[in-house]
């Protein structure tokens, strides 16, 4: 049988991750509508088409943002999402993560999973230095990814970013390229006798 490239752009055990297209829009729109419960009052992603269109496209054509979908291996369903955006290059090479799980795959270790591949991406092939979270301090599920995946509390920022209506207070947390190799050492090389 044939090899075929895998169309993500790294793979975990269970789930891969690769770029927005602008023919994932039912599929994502259908599970931004099934997980409304979930997202509010922390996330709207777009739940139409003519929105996702506009989503998508800033995420496709836009230098300064990266999104990628977390997809599961066995068949391929679109668990959730993570963007990297406000990406700078030069002495700073960082970007602010945003992410948001649909409902039929929360709970399930499949975000950590993607979210670690995303980390491994953007400090690998896209050679950032530094990535920020910026989540809401009541949003508990948000601020344990961010935790279970290494991420360091370095402040909080008070009416920080307009979301539904109002100017919305957010903790800043924080992994570098030096935390994430203490975290996860490569082995040292062998020397020769």
């Amino acid at each position: 049988m044939p090899h075929t490239a895998s169309r993500h752009l790294a793979e975990g055990p269970r789930v891969g991750i690769r770029h927005f297209t602008y023919a994932d829009g039912d599929e994502f729109t259908a599970r931004a509508r099934e997980s409304k419960d979930l997202h509010r009052p922390w996330l709207f992603p777009p739940a139409t088409t003519e929105a996702y269109r506009a989503y998508a496209g800033r995420l496709i054509e836009d230098p300064t943002k990266a999104g990628f979908l977390v997809c599961t291996l066995d068949d391929g369903a679109v668990a959730g999402f993570i963007n990297i955006n406000n990406i700078v290059e030069g002495g700073f090479q960082c970007g602010a993560l945003g992410y948001g799980a649909f409902a039929h795959a929360a709970g399930r270790g499949l975000m950590r999973e993607g979210l670690d591949l995303v980390v491994g991406h953007a400090f690998g092939p896209m050679r950032l230095h530094r990535l920020e979270i910026n989540v809401q301090p009541g949003n508990a599920a948000s601020i344990a990814l961010a935790r279970s995946c290494g991420f360091r509390l370095e402040g909080f920022s008070p009416k920080m970013i307009y979301i539904d209506g109002d100017w919305r207070d957010h903790e800043r947390w924080a992994l570098t390229v030096e935390m994430r190799s203490e975290r996860f050492p490569r082995p040292a090389a062998s020397t020769p006798r």
